[in-house]
């Protein structure tokens, strides 16, 4: 998988806070940009788990519990 450059912008006192605690941590090259891909993702996880909850509002939790069930059985 490549690697692509983004180009962002962030409040100052961001900044310095996330450098800040990376530097704590005695960050390396490349631990701002890895830090930022993982919060990229867990915010993209965190976006499809709403969307799929406000989807399945209108389902009962056995309705979706017995679809689960359904799907695992017949792998």
């Amino acid at each position: 998988m490549s690697n692509v450059r983004w180009s962002i912008v962030v409040r100052e006192d961001v900044d310095k806070a996330l450098r800040a605690y990376l530097g704590r941590l005695g960050a390396k090259k490349g631990d701002l940009s890895q830090f930022v891909e993982e919060a990229v993702q867990a915010r993209l996880f965190e976006l499809t788990v709403q969307d799929v909850k406000r989807r399945n509002q209108e389902y009962l939790q056995d309705e979706i519990l017995e679809a689960i069930d359904e799907a695992l059985a017949s792998e």
